[in-house]
């Protein structure tokens, strides 16, 4: 069936890219990036991390497999917008229990099909990630074009999506109690926690200090989460309380936030890293970790000289930080995504890492 080419994306340049519209109705203006993630299109629509973003996939076909009930990474998506080459609405997963289209349909999510996704692509990476504006077909280019100019990306993300008041993810016969700062956190990681036998209590990002340690657990967890980490300036602060108190893992945006935490930088990177295979060195041991990414700034390694960080791991691609250490500290974050699996198994020692400090702590206690 030949759909008609209802939709299009503008960019600053006045360039268009037409399409088939589907999801959610409206116009949409975003940060566009894109992401080379061959699967995983359900987990990258509800990754918080994406909140404001009109994600274009690079792999050519999404939606063949449907969307699960137990595979979503939050409850409320929040992604901006989401670009494919080829939509497919008849799933062919036995365990699909709606199609991609009805879930943007349900959460308010606009997405276009059809689009030249490989030149999208090129003008991004060419370009770097920018403002882009997803309306329909017969919208007026000079309209378009002013509706782009006058937008303001947002810069209050995390406040946006971390939850409202604490919740608790609970296991049988629990070793340990971690409390998961969330600025924005993907419900796999909390079920790795889980499934290493910790208990684990999921607070505001703004939660303060005192009350964290009023809870007295046996270690600290920072998330992923949307935007610029110097926005986030309640969590930055609450990192350099927490150091030397419990044993503190962070992971992407809390990776960031620890570094601003000891007097580093972070710079914002000119297309980010998104998908899966990207190789990452860990320093100590010459592994190397087939890891996923989701981010737009990375930590500058000259910053750190003076900071007590030291680097434990590298992307081997551009040389960009991947992990830091404050064993002092007890402190250590990655800027990949060890829940994501993507190796499927290089990156779930981190989580263990994270255990054994812990065991470590309570024996010294």
């Amino acid at each position: 069936m030949i759909r008609q080419l209802d939709g299009k994306i503008v960019l600053a340049d006045g360039s268009q890219y037409l399409g088939c519209r589907f999801g959610a109705r409206g116009d949409r203006v975003c940060e566009l990036v894109f992401n080379t993630s061959m699967v995983g299109y359900q987990e990258i629509v509800s990754d918080p991390s994406y909140t404001g973003q009109l994600v274009v996939m690079t792999y050519p076909i999404i939606g063949n497999y449907g969307v699960t009930d137990e595979d979503y990474e939050t409850k409320i998506p929040t992604i901006g917008g989401l670009v494919v080459r080829e939509y497919n609405d008849i799933p062919s997963n036995f365990r699909y229990t709606k199609t991609l289209s009805e879930i943007l349909e349900d959460y308010g999510i606009p997405a276009i099909e059809g689009v030249d996704t490989r030149k999208l692509t090129r003008a991004i990476r060419d370009a770097g990630s920018q403002k882009a504006l997803l309306t329909d077909a017969d919208t007026p280019l000079e309209e378009a074009l002013a509706l782009l100019n006058a937008a303001k990306l947002r810069h209050d993300q995390v406040a946006q999506v971390s939850c409202k008041k604490r919740w608790y993810a609970r296991t049988s016969n629990h070793r340990f109690t971690v409390v998961a700062v969330d600025c924005g956190i993907k419900l796999n990681i909390v079920r790795s926690l889980n499934a290493r036998g910790c208990n684990v209590t999921v607070v505001p990002y703004d939660t303060p200090y005192q009350t964290i340690l009023d809870m007295e657990p046996d270690g600290v967890f920072l998330s992923n989460g949307p935007g610029d980490p110097e926005d986030v300036k309640p969590v930055i602060e609450l990192v350099r309380q927490l150091r030397g108190k419990f044993p503190l893992f962070g992971i992407c945006l809390g990776h960031q936030m620890i570094a601003l935490a000891y007097g580093g930088k972070t710079y914002k990177l000119k297309f980010g890293h998104r998908g899966g295979n990207h190789p990452v060195k860990d320093l100590s041991t010459g592994k190397l970790e087939i890891t996923s990414q989701n981010h737009s700034y990375a930590v500058d390694g000259d910053s750190l000289a003076d900071t007590g960080l030291e680097v434990t791991h590298v992307n081997v691609l551009d040389g960009t930080v991947e992990g830091l250490a404050c064993r002092e500290d007890k402190v250590f974050s990655v800027q990949y995504h060890p829940e994501s699996a993507p190796g499927p198994q290089d990156s779930g020692c981190l989580f263990d890492r994270f255990i054994q400090m812990m065991e470590e702590e309570k024996r010294h206690a």
